[in-house]
């Protein structure tokens, strides 16, 4: 079953209690378990709490806490976007529902209220929201104040905005539509979305558009006099009590609410009356104004009375009370249960729970966002801390990542260098890096030295090399940490922010060697874009790959896109799509497919196949109609270095995705290569891939 739903409106007031009140009653019938997470919420001061949260954990009984249902407030959001840490806005949301997605079968979304300025801004945010959690939507808006029209394009423009970030969703509810006109919004809604779209059209319900006594009390700080146990009765009218008591009492209207100066005993007693008098409509309550009391023994009076209405007083006039009880907006809260009840029986029979049902449970999410691909692999590399040596711990950038890594406690770092220079550094760049959490290593001075040397010397005396020929490679850092690697004694490396990649990828070819069945070393680059992550090999090693040599390096790639989480979907990439091309280049991709193709059958795969038809859907269905791969790859396996090496890096410099790599793979132990241009960012991403490539080279 799909782990979530994300619930979200096209404005205020929308009614979105009642889809999330009915969702948990459905959800709660097919799972065991079921969270409920709020990504942002308002602010309540003097220790407040958001009443959906409350609500929804009280009533269903959610085995979790208040603190646990929710990521920030609106305050702390704006305090971190003002300080430029939107990033940081979204690892928190995405770290607080991953803790509950692991604890819980599957986790309710609520989207923000709309309840601030900036709508459009806090609609960004919700697309933003559901995009990086990786779940299928349910969009909600309202048919309060709308035409037909209106409202169905309001719900297909806010369809068509989520669609285009790449959120499926699942979906549409029309609230508080009249009863009469049902019918015609379901077919208004039908004939502008397409088929796939569920789509729910809830009447609007008298019983959830009222305010409760409860409400009231709250909004004007009232004081309760009486009938305390009746607060939930809710007002459906108000009107004010100025006249004599029996013009009054003509204007009585069902479920209303007395408005009346607290000195009014006649107003009082005869509303009292009236809601026991089965000739009158029932009354709400009493609300007692301008601060005013009745008399002693209109209280004892009032006392004897068998069954009494609330009755509460406020400090205010008359007028401004009024006003104020007529800007209440109604709510859900966990003491209302026949609002609670309400909601949960018209979600049940306005919208269709069983073909929603099927569809979380088919539901399977397309590609993973750079955010949650970056935070999974933070995750992992937690998960099992490994050793990585970064080969050189003099250069800035080398420094500044190991701070941060350092921070994130994901990995062990040993840098080597000499470690006076290396503090030196460090002081000079008023870092603050806690250098005793490193290890530093300088190789000429290292007890291993002598050790590293033999060894070498052992493993390549057959290739002429003497010892003193292996001593004055062991002083190349390049080779010292290698060599650390291939001895056990750390789990992975990383170089080339100074060095060559020849430099740095040689020493490994030479003693750490590829894994079985694996002739051939070659890379990918981790391409995140805005709202998917793909893969890139092969950029960085092999000039000219044979057939053969392409078909493993889609096989190599295809693995490593699995392990980091990306359903490998693979495509040979040429200058022509299908059988259109002739030419010993494209030839030679065709003949790399059918290579892949026989090995690993299980593979999807299509090649050759131009650029364009393997990532946009119409193109690939124009071009390859039959196609499993075209518009959909995954994975993309340039014919050649220079292909590859120029497409990745004009995709990075034109869109400004982040190119995580070149990943090595193939070889026996983790060595990852740095391009001179690196970022902090780039260096801290690679060591963690590194991190993580270890953990499974350890486990075999």
């Amino acid at each position: 079953m799909s782990k979530a739903i994300y619930i979200t409106t096209t404005e205020p007031n929308s009614g979105k209690s009642i889809v999330s009140l009915g969702l948990m009653q459905m959800l709660l019938g097919k799972a065991a378990k079921v969270g409920y997470f709020r990504p942002i919420i308002d602010d309540y001061p003097d220790g407040g709490t958001d009443n959906h949260i409350t609500t929804v954990i009280s009533y269903f009984n959610i085995d979790m806490q208040y603190e646990e249902a929710y990521a920030l407030t609106r305050s702390q959001v704006n305090h971190m976007n003002n300080q430029n840490k939107e990033d940081e806005v979204l690892d928190t949301i995405i770290e607080k529902y991953k803790a509950m997605e692991g604890r819980f079968d599957f986790v309710l979304v609520e989207g923000t209220d709309f309840s601030s300025e900036g709508s459009i801004i806090e609609w960004d945010i919700n697309v933003l929201m559901a995009k990086n959690l990786g779940i299928p939507t349910i969009i909600l808006g309202s048919g309060v104040g709308k035409t037909l029209d209106e409202l169905v394009n309001n719900i297909y423009m806010a369809y068509d905005s989520f669609k285009d970030k790449g959120v499926e969703v699942l979906m549409v509810v029309a609230n508080k539509v009249k009863p009469e006109n049902i019918e015609i919004v379901q077919k208004g809604l039908k004939a502008q979305l397409p088929k796939d779209i569920l789509i729910g059209v809830i009447p609007l319900n008298p019983i959830l558009g009222n305010p409760t006594m409860m409400e009231i009390v709250e909004v004007l700080d009232g004081k309760v006099l009486f009938g305390k146990e009746y607060l939930n009765n809710q007002a459906g009218h108000f009107g004010v009590g100025a006249m004599q008591l029996r013009n009054y009492l003509t204007h009585l209207k069902k479920d209303g609410l007395v408005i009346t100066p607290g000195d009014r005993a006649d107003i009082i007693l005869g509303a009292l009356q009236a809601n026991l008098s089965v000739n009158y409509p029932n009354v709400s309550g009493i609300i007692l104004t301008g601060n005013l009391l009745p008399e002693d023994s209109i209280i004892k009076l009032i006392e004897g009375l068998s069954d009494i209405v609330p009755i509460v007083s406020v400090d205010d006039g008359t007028f401004s009370i009024t006003n104020k009880i007529g800007a209440i907006r109604p709510r859900i809260y966990a003491e209302n249960i026949q609002k609670i009840t309400a909601s949960i029986h018209d979600f049940a029979m306005h919208v269709p729970e069983d073909e929603l049902t099927e569809r979380l449970i088919t539901f399977e999410p397309k590609g993973i966002t750079p955010r949650m691909f970056q935070y999974n692999l933070l995750n992992r590399a937690k998960s099992d801390i490994k050793h990585i040596v970064l080969a050189e711990g003099l250069d800035e950038r080398i420094l500044m990542a190991t701070k941060l890594l350092v921070d994130s406690n994901a990995v062990k770092i040993t840098l080597l260098g000499d470690p006076k220079t290396i503090k030196e550094k460090v002081f000079q760049m008023d870092l603050d890096l806690d250098l005793d959490q490193v290890n530093i290593e300088n190789p000429t001075e290292s007890a291993h030295f002598d050790d590293y040397a033999n060894e070498l010397y052992e493993l390549r005396k057959h290739k002429n090399v003497n010892q003193a020929m292996a001593k004055d490679l062991m002083e190349d850092v390049s080779y010292f940490a290698t060599m650390m690697v291939h001895m056990g004694h750390a789990d992975g490396m990383v170089s080339g922010a100074v060095h060559t990649t020849k430099q740095t990828i040689l020493p490994s070819l030479l003693f750490i060697k590829t894994r079985p069945n694996v002739s051939v070393v070659s890379s990918v680059f981790f391409m995140c874009l805005e709202d998917r992550v793909m893969v890139y090999g092969d950029c960085a090693i092999n000039p000219n790959p044979t057939a053969e040599q392409l078909a493993e390096i889609a096989i190599s790639s295809s693995e490593t896109s699995k392990f980091f989480g990306i359903e490998p979907k693979i495509a040979m990439l040429s200058y022509s799509s299908g059988d259109s091309g002739v030419g010993e280049d494209v030839d030679r991709v065709r003949k790399a497919t059918q290579l892949v193709k026989e090995r690993c059958p299980d593979l999807k795969i299509e090649g050759p196949i131009q650029y364009d038809a393997a990532v946009d859907a119409k193109v690939g269905k124009v071009k390859l109609p039959d196609s499993q791969v075209a518009g959909e790859a995954t994975v993309f396996i340039f014919p050649d270095l220079n292909t590859g090496n120029n497409t990745y890096k004009a995709v990075q410099r034109e869109t400004g995705a982040l190119a995580i790599g070149p990943v090595l793979q193939g070889l026996n132990k983790p060595v990852n290569d740095l391009s001179r241009g690196c970022t902090v960012d780039d260096i801290f991403n690679t060591v963690i891939i590194t991190a993580i490539q270890a953990q499974a080279s350890t486990s075999k």
